[in-house]
């Protein structure tokens, strides 16, 4: 009876202290905060290639999510993770980590955004941080990363999407664009430049390229402007004049638009023009650094998607007339 009565005791002590591990175990603290709890909302400012545990760790610091650790548990396994845009966005405070996921993928609580394009002007980024709300107030200083005696960043606010806050300086807007050309002119061999062309002097015709060519063409149209530089043949390039001009966005100019007096205009001066013409992505770049292998010294898109080249002036002449065909029947419409 005495052995009997001593394992009762035993197993009694064994059941209470599996239920007081219970009872700590459902009070042990949660790592994510409960639904319907939400406060007010912050602004995430997500820039862009920022990576998961970057986010999650600004989502802690901010108030959103309880643990940083259970935001980049969710993403790892959720692949809608992968699709959260740069931006400034919207979010709310105290919330669980799968609503801090979905309200990052609401684009309408994503308005701090701006694409820089491939083939845009400096004018035109100027124009979209503007739009932002970006802080003109202060002016910004100017000070391109490949120099150049007219002081421009025409060419060097490299083509992404980009994230600010709300009155982003547009110094603070400008120095991010930079930063990135910085980087890529470096991975790209840029700052190299080609043969005896500078980095510069190649970004110049990178910038040309990238509104002459379709994406497939741009090795060829590179080597029909290294062809005319050297003969000293005048590059004779409507996107020079339409710069000038502001007559982007035009397929044909008349005569008298290409007698325009501009240091841009390379129907009347050899050479290339006094700075880029648009802001290159990186593929054009390359092109630049690495042109096709032919004696072209002419090309033109006869019709969408349909650029040829020769070196033949006569069967340059022919194509003229097809294109001028095409123009008139509205296929570049």
């Amino acid at each position: 009876m005495k052995r009997r009565g001593k394992f009762i005791a035993i197993g009694s002590a064994f059941a209470l202290t599996c239920g007081f591990l219970g009872a700590v175990a459902l009070h042990r603290p949660s790592s994510d905060f409960p639904k319907n709890s939400a406060g007010p909302e912050v602004s995430i400012v997500i820039a862009s290639g920022e990576f998961g545990s970057s986010i999650a760790s600004q989502l802690h610091k901010q108030g959103v999510i309880k643990s940083a650790a259970t935001f980049i548990s969710l993403i790892s396994k959720d692949p809608r993770g992968m699709s959260i845009a740069a931006g400034a966005h919207r979010v709310h405070t105290h919330i669980p980590v799968s609503q801090a996921l979905a309200e990052l993928l609401e684009k309408a609580r994503n308005a701090g955004t701006l694409e820089v394009k491939e083939g845009s002007t400096y004018q035109d980024v100027v124009s979209g941080l503007k739009r932002l709300g970006v802080d003109f107030s202060k002016s910004a200083t100017k000070k391109p990363y490949l120099k150049n005696s007219y002081n421009s960043l025409e060419g060097q606010l490299s083509p992404a999407i980009y994230a600010f806050a709300p009155k982003s300086s547009l110094q603070a807007a400008l120095s991010a664009m930079l930063a990135k050309f910085q980087s890529e002119a470096t991975s790209s061999g840029l700052l190299s430049g080609y043969l005896s062309y500078s980095p510069y002097e190649v970004l110049k015709v990178a910038s040309m390229v990238q509104i002459e060519g379709d994406p497939s063409d741009f090795a060829k149209v590179s080597r029909v402007i290294y062809n005319r530089l050297k003969i000293g043949m005048p590059l004779q390039l409507n996107s020079t004049v339409q710069y000038a001009a502001n007559y982007r966005g035009k397929i044909a100019l008349s005569r008298n638009q290409t007698k325009i007096d501009s240091p841009y205009n390379t129907y009347i001066h050899v050479g290339l023009p006094p700075t880029p013409i648009s802001n290159p992505s990186a593929l054009a770049i390359t092109a630049s650094l690495k042109p096709a292998t032919g004696n072209w010294l002419y090309f033109i898109t006869v019709a969408p998607h349909d650029t040829r080249f020769t070196n033949d002036f006569a069967i340059f002449q022919d194509w003229n007339a097809l294109y001028n065909k095409n123009l008139a029947a509205g296929r570049f419409k």
